[in-house]
């Protein structure tokens, strides 16, 4: 692949800043493809490969860390009532306008990311021309029903190691991380080592992790922030756009999680990768990226 430009800028939104990265040419023929992170609460890095799409098809391929995360404007002292998929809504589409692209761009949302972009997509925005849905849930219910099942598939040592410290509240012992771990290294990244922009992202967020905590809760099995009761099943046979839905098969977004997406969105295709859990983009890189620029070109010709 070709080497490709790229430009950091900040967006002003409210009071505070909005980074992005532009890689690729804002100015090319191709529908521009903004990419959103997941968490809620982590940073762009670990979708980064995305990025590759640029030199892959020649579309510009826009990277934006969400408000309270990685290069934008970190709020610590911000509590649940300020983290809203409102919040995050009004920012994606600040976004569009500063970039100029809001009458025509794709939009590629992995986990959250995707959650948030089948919230931006009922909406129905003329500009929108094709949504790529990545390792999401449409209902948080179900995803934490379908994390706790796989749970139950964890040898019962590291179980035991879960349930002790869930029941005394030592959620930040080394012996829980590293017992959640093993869940991790099973439905969430299955490279071991995690690849370094993996491991940047994790990294931020145990520095500050006030909109994972805020919006989700302390982890993956207990969701009790602002996001706890969150479904958009009912609603999304609101989306017009052509979607794309990805999900890997030992991926924690499990057949059932995504269930809803496959059944109620008009117009889509699911692509499960047979080799990933959570983050195909890094478990089966080449074959992703392929999966998606090649959706991506079916639309680009649409005005």
């Amino acid at each position: 692949m070709t080497s490709v430009q790229t430009r950091e800028g900040y967006l002003s939104f409210r009071d505070y800043r909005t980074w992005y990265r532009v890689t690729g040419d804002l100015e090319a023929a191709r529908l521009p493809l903004v990419v959103a992170h997941g968490g809620p609460g982590c940073t762009h890095d670990y979708v980064d490969s995305f990025k590759d799409i640029a030199a892959l098809d020649g579309r510009a391929v826009i990277h934006y860390d969400q408000l309270g995360n990685g290069k934008s404007t970190r709020l610590p002292e911000k509590g649940a009532d300020f983290w809203t998929v409102p919040l995050f809504l009004e920012e994606l589409d600040a976004l569009l306008a500063h970039l100029g692209i809001a009458d025509r761009y794709a939009f590629l949302g992995q986990s959250w990311g995707g959650m948030l972009g089948a919230e931006h997509a009922v909406r129905q925005p003329q500009g929108l021309k094709a949504l790529v849905i990545a390792n999401s849930p449409a209902n948080m219910h179900t995803w934490v029903a379908e994390a706790n099942r796989l749970r139950r598939d964890l040898p019962v040592d590291v179980q035991e190691i879960l349930l002790a410290h869930e029941e005394a509240g030592t959620l930040t012992h080394p012996d829980y991380i590293a017992a959640s771990r093993v869940f991790y290294d099973r439905h969430v990244c299955r490279v071991t080592p995690w690849p370094e922009d993996v491991a940047r992202t994790f990294a931020a967020m145990d520095e500050d992790n006030t909109v994972y905590r805020n919006m989700n809760g302390p982890t993956e099995f207990h969701v009790i922030g602002t996001m706890k009761d969150w479904t958009i099943e009912d609603r999304l046979e609101r989306i017009k756009a052509p979607t794309l839905l990805i999900s890997g098969a030992y991926d924690e977004a499990t057949p059932e999680v995504v269930r809803p997406y496959r059944e109620r969105v008009a117009d889509i295709r699911w692509v499960l990768f047979e080799e990933s859990s959570h983050m195909p983009h890094v478990e089966e890189k080449e074959l992703c990226l392929k999966t998606v620029s090649d959706f991506l070109s079916v639309y680009d010709a649409v005005a």
